[in-house]
C-alpha cells in the first residue's frame, strides 16, 4: 500500500440531525472531529471531503422508489411517506435529509475506492456505518446504507471477496439484507442478543440464502456482556472467518453503544474494549487482507463520554499513530465541549480498564456460561458451513 492513511470528513455531515429530541446529537461528529484535531491526528493523515453519493451510486443498494421518497420528504418533511420508515420516531423527516445523508454515503464509497485503488492504506468515515437502513427504507436512525454501499462500491471495481465486521450493540441488519443471496460479502455481527434489543434479527441461525450459506455470522450476545466476554466471543469468531475467507478488502463497523454509560443499550463494555477490538481488525486487515481497511463509526448515544473518545482511538489506530489509552485529553477540547454541551469532559482516554484481558475460546467451553453459549451457538451455525468445525 503506497498512499497514507485518510479521514474522510465533510463538517456538512453535521447537519445529518433528526432534532433536539433525538438520541442521534451530531454534536457526537463535531467533538470526534475536534478532538481527533487536539491529538494532531490531523497532521498523520489525509483529510478528504469526497463528493456526495449520487443517484447511480445510490441505487447499487436502494430502490428508485425510496430515493424519490426521500428526496420528497426533504423538501417537505411533513409530506413524508410512513411507509418508507421516514417521518417516524426513529427517523424524523427533515429538510435536506436527502443530502446529508448522499454526503455521509460518499465518504464510505470514497474511502472504499481509496482504498481499492491503492491511494490510501486506511480510510475511516466516522460519520458512516449506518447499517440499519434497507434497499426500501429507513430504520434505525438510518437513512442511506453508506456501509452497503462502500461494499456494493468494491465489488463493480472488481473485488471478489469483502469481508463486513459489525462490532455495534445493534445487529447489523440491513448490511447483511444487502448481501443475503452474494458469497462474495461475509458479513459477521455481534450484538446484543434479538430478545432484548431492536431490530430484533441477528439470530445464530441467520447464515445466508441458498445459494450463500455461510456468508451471515451473527453472535448474539446475551445482556450485561462485559469486556471479557466481548472479547471472548469477537476472538472465538472473528479471525477463524476472516483466515478462511482471506478478504481482498476489510469494512469495519465501530458502534460505540456496546459502551456501559450508552443509553440505548444493555451490554457493559469498556472504551479500552473498543479500542482493543479495533486494533484486532487493523491487524487482521494487514494479515489477510493486504491491509486494505475501511473503517466506519455506527451508533453511540453517550456522545461526550464515549463516542468521541472511541472513535478517536479509531482514527489514531487507522493513521499509524495509536492514542495510548493513559494519554490525558487535551485541556482545549475539554473546554470546548462544556462550552458546547454544558458537560464536564472526561480527562483520560481510558475507562481505567487497560490492558484489557480475555479467556481464549481453546481455554474451554462452560455449557453453563450464556456468553459461551452464545459463541458456541454461532460457529454451529455458520462455521460448517463453510468448511470450519464448530
Amino acid at each position: 500500500m503506497s498512499g497514507r492513511a485518510q479521514l474522510m470528513w465533510d463538517e456538512a455531515v453535521t447537519g445529518y440531525d433528526f432534532g433536539p429530541e433525538h438520541p442521534m446529537d451530531p454534536v457526537r461528529l463535531a467533538l470526534t472531529r475536534r478532538l481527533v484535531d487536539a491529538f494532531g491526528l490531523d497532521r498523520d493523515m489525509e483529510v478528504v471531503a469526497a463528493k456526495p453519493a449520487g443517484e447511480s451510486t445510490l441505487r447499487l443498494v436502494h430502490r428508485d422508489d425510496y430515493i424519490e421518497a426521500v428526496k420528497t420528504a426533504s423538501v417537505e418533511p411533513g409530506a413524508a411517506d410512513q411507509s418508507y420508515g421516514l417521518g417516524t420516531v426513529d427517523d424524523p423527516a427533515f429538510a435536506g435529509m436527502h443530502d446529508v445523508s448522499a454526503m455521509i454515503a460518499g465518504q464510505s464509497v470514497g474511502a472504499a475506492e481509496a482504498v481499492w485503488r491503492g491511494e490510501a492504506s486506511h480510510a475511516v468515515n466516522f460519520a458512516g456505518g449506518l447499517h440499519h437502513a434497507m434497499p426500501g427504507g429507513a430504520s434505525g436512525f438510518c437513512i442511506y446504507n453508506d456501509a452497503s454501499l462502500a461494499i456494493a462500491r468494491l465489488l463493480e471495481l472488481g473485488a471478489e471477496r469483502v469481508a463486513y465486521i459489525d462490532v455495534d450493540v445493534h445487529h447489523g441488519d440491513g448490511v447483511q439484507a444487502a448481501f443475503w443471496e452474494d458469497p462474495r460479502v461475509l458479513t459477521i455481527s455481534l450484538h446484543e442478543h434479538p430478545r432484548t434489543l431492536f431490530p430484533q434479527t441477528g439470530w445464530p441461525e441467520e447464515t445466508g440464502a441458498a445459494d450463500a450459506e455461510g456468508s451471515a455470522v451473527n453472535v448474539a450476545l446475551p445482556a450485561g456482556t462485559g469486556d471479557a466476554g466481548w472479547l471472548r466471543a469477537f476472538h472465538a469468531v472473528v479471525p477463524e472467518l476472516i483466515a478462511d475467507f482471506r478478504p481482498q478488502v476489510l469494512v469495519t463497523q465501530h458502534g460505540a453503544d456496546t459502551h456501559f454509560e450508552d443509553p440505548l443499550a444493555h451490554l457493559a463494555v469498556s472504551l479500552d474494549a473498543q479500542r482493543a477490538v479495533q486494533v484486532a481488525c487493523h491487524d487482521l486487515a494487514h494479515e489477510y487482507a493486504d491491509g486494505k481497511w475501511v473503517a466506519l463509526g455506527g451508533g453511540g448515544y453517550a456522545v461526550v463520554e464515549v463516542v468521541p473518545r472511541s472513535w478517536t482511538h479509531l482514527v489514531g489506530i487507522a493513521a499509524g499513530r495509536p492514542i495510548e489509552p493513559t494519554a490525558m485529553i487535551p485541556e482545549s477540547w475539554r473546554q470546548e465541549v462544556f462550552a458546547r454541551t454544558r458537560q464536564l469532559a472526561p480527562a483520560r482516554m481510558t475507562d481505567g480498564r487497560w490492558p484489557v484481558s480475555w479467556a481464549d475460546w481453546e481455554a474451554g467451553y462452560d455449557p453453563g456460561d450464556r456468553l459461551d453459549q452464545a459463541v458456541l451457538a454461532a460457529r454451529r451455525a455458520a462455521f460448517p458451513l463453510r468448511g470450519l468445525l464448530p
